[in-house]
């Protein structure tokens, strides 16, 4: 892993541009974001696939249905505190039920926006579309990642979500790693004690828990799961099967997430402990996204620390229930 001076939706609309001069039936709709998302080179480089709506969010989503209606392939852009609260009627309806060809993408996810206060964090967006159907949910781990999710969604039809932060993101790929496969989740590492799986920008705090644990004799298993709907269910079953206790990790609500939907999986097929890192069910305080990280235990040594407990509390369990 390296820093980067790219953030995830940079990577997204450099790989969106270079998508769409090959291809002219790919549309950008935005809503008075083309700042935030980093639209700029696209709207004056292919000023004729590019639409702005103005604040209106529901209206960029009927406008990108309408678009998919006549052919189109739709990326719809901006804030995913908008586009997974405004404008969720009409992906619900104009979109996922009409089943066309829309992406939806919400910049600056999760606590992005962590400064401007609750009205702009989006810690629902992945309980709310999980629960859509034709929805299928993309969170990229960093900009390499991000590049290669964009380069499938331009290049396959059908309604999707994908989720990008705001901030320049440390590295978890290499340039020329092959780092997405749809519905594929990756295996970054590999132990015995634990298995833990993230999504999105967690990922990279996934694997330097992980790395801290080892220096103290703890070997995890680490899964970046980029696509949570539809959830790789063998990968990670063949995982938690081996180590035999689960961590998930997530920006995002601990109801409803990555999370939620590991439980659903196991429950019915490999009851294990299994403990949930995410944010907690309170609105989140203001402040900017790495001190929200800190703040909740979603990165550095409270989340190391975190997982050390479970593991041990999940092995003490595991030593009475044998000697029961």
């Amino acid at each position: 892993m390296s820093g980067t001076g790219k953030s995830s939706r940079h990577a997204f609309t450099e790989a969106l541009l270079k998508a769409a001069r090959m291809d002219s039936t790919i549309f950008a709709v935005t809503s008075d974001a083309r700042g935030s998302v980093t639209l700029g080179e696209f709207e004056r480089s292919l000023p004729a696939q590019f639409v702005e709506v103005g604040i209106a969010e529901q209206n960029a989503v009927g406008v990108g249905a309408g678009l998919a209606r006549s052919g189109k392939r739709v990326f719809v852009c901006g804030p995913a505190c908008f586009y997974s609260a405004r404008s969720a009627e009409q992906v619900k309806n104009d979109v996922a039920y009409a089943n066309v060809d829309v992406k939806i993408v919400g910049v600056s996810g999760g606590v992005s926006y962590g400064a401007l206060g609750s009205t702009h964090h989006s810690l629902h967006d992945i309980a709310l579309y999980r629960a859509i159907p034709n929805m299928r949910i993309i969170l990229p781990a960093d900009v390499s990642q991000t590049a290669q999710a964009t380069d499938y969604l331009a290049h396959n039809s059908g309604p999707a979500y994908m989720r990008l932060g705001r901030s320049p993101v440390p590295a978890v790929y290499g340039p020329d790693e092959v780092s997405f496969q749809f519905g594929r989740a990756n295996l970054l590492r590999e132990g015995s004690d634990c298995t833990i799986i993230a999504a999105g920008e967690a990922v990279y705090h996934a694997v330097k828990a992980a790395e801290s644990l080892q220096v103290q004799g703890i070997r995890c298993t680490v899964l970046d799961v980029s696509t949570i709907k539809p959830l790789d269910s063998e990968t990670i079953l063949r995982a938690v099967r081996s180590t035999g206790v689960v961590v998930t990790m997530e920006e995002h609500s601990i109801f409803g997430g990555l999370g939620g939907a590991v439980a659903e999986l196991l429950i019915q097929n490999e009851p294990l402990p299994m403990k949930i890192i995410g944010f907690p069910d309170e609105f989140v305080v203001a402040g900017e996204s790495p001190e929200l990280f800190e703040y909740y235990g979603l990165s550095g040594a409270k989340l190391t620390n975190t997982i050390e407990e479970f593991i041990r509390s999940a092995s003490r369990m595991k030593s009475r229930s044998k000697g029961a």
